[in-house]
């Protein structure tokens, strides 16, 4: 990253802070649960499908109920316990953050995994930042021929439904949904040859996400760090509000079905992104979906990494979590359990 690319990571991440720190005091949250360090409480913009805009944080110390959502990380844990080997994923990893209110927990934060095709979701970040420039409103809508020298989607497990032509051209609006609904790895590789390298450098910055291009281990992505990409999409903090709200209805268009959705009833909206990948190496395998799923009264972001040696395990093991946290969001949200302000 350039100097310039490296002051303008600390600026935007200075301007951030406040959206990231934004959470409110729990209490029985326990080791790696809680809300964030200070209680503020989050003024909004309000609603509007997919985003709710940040305004402000304020102290909120006398002016709110102890009402918020019960931390429920032992239950998870206990599925966890339930899935495990011989039968289940060798690892796992699990974030839950409700977005409104700021309550949060992880289990297995300290396990790293492969990112796979849950890079697409920054380098969707920073072709509509780049877009968002002075004079890059034509970015979006700039023709791409498809000439790649080879088919980048014959090593994923889960094929594109949609593929793109050889020698057609697709401009950049139109691979980027690709990317996204299809997750197509061809639409991926032709985007890397669009984006500003340094506006890339600079969303993996933001978020401390270790750039994929940097020599060592390839596993490095944790839950946590990867849920950050969905917070500012919601609070609308990095992308303006109407790029915000486009990036998530594409992930909300996502074409697989067997994650996160799986576990929520019928129609329940869910912009999330799926990672796969096999390593060859020891014969593992490893299954990803992270996203915001909108409760109507507590939308939440859950983020699940696993590993181990069958796609259809995984797969099942993150529609269990996904399961179970819907159920007990939904029951505390029916049970009243939510923060309300206190007038003065």
């Amino acid at each position: 990253m350039t100097l310039n690319a490296k002051t303008t990571a600390a600026l935007a991440l200075a301007a951030l802070g406040a959206g990231f720190g934004a959470g409110w005091t729990a209490r029985g949250a326990g080791a790696g649960a809680g809300p964030d360090r200070a209680a503020y409480l989050q003024r909004r913009e309000g609603r509007n499908h997919h985003v709710n805009p940040l305004l402000e944080c304020d102290l909120a110390e006398d002016v709110l109920r102890n009402r918020e959502l019960i931390p429920f990380k032992e239950r998870v844990v206990a599925l966890l316990a339930q899935q495990g080997e011989p039968r289940g994923p060798a690892r796992v990893s699990v974030y839950f953050r409700e977005l409104n209110d700021g309550i949060w927990f992880s289990v297995g934060e300290t396990e790293r995994f492969i990112p796979a095709s849950l890079r697409k979701l920054p380098l969707l970040i920073a072709l509509l930042k780049q877009a968002e420039r002075p004079g890059g409103e034509a970015l979006l809508e700039r023709p791409v021929t498809f000439d790649l020298s080879r088919d980048h989607n014959a090593d994923q497990n889960l094929q594109p439904a949609v593929r793109l032509v050889p020698g057609e051209h697709y401009p950049v609006r139109e691979l980027l949904v690709r990317m996204i609904v299809y997750s197509d790895n061809n639409a991926f590789a032709l985007l890397t040859g669009v984006v500003d390298p340094a506006q890339l450098d600079l969303v993996y910055a933001l978020l401390r996400m270790q750039d994929p291009r940097a020599a060592g281990d390839d596993q490095f992505l944790s839950v946590q760090t990867y849920a950050s990409f969905f917070r500012i999409l919601y609070n609308a903090t990095y992308l303006g509000r109407d790029a915000s709200e486009w990036a998530l209805e594409l992930l909300a268009r996502s074409a697989f079905k067997d994650g996160l959705v799986a576990g929520v009833p019928a129609g329940v909206e869910v912009s999330h992104k799926f990672g796969e990948k096999s390593d060859a190496r020891d014969n593992t395998v490893q299954l990803h979906d992270c996203g915001i799923v909108y409760h109507s009264a507590n939308p939440y972001l859950l983020c699940v990494m696993t590993s181990g040696t069958r796609f259809d395990v995984l797969d099942d093991a993150i529609v269990a979590v996904s399961r179970l946290v819907w159920q007990e969001v939904d029951a505390q949200a029916r049970a009243g359990r939510q923060a309300t302000p206190v007038s003065r």
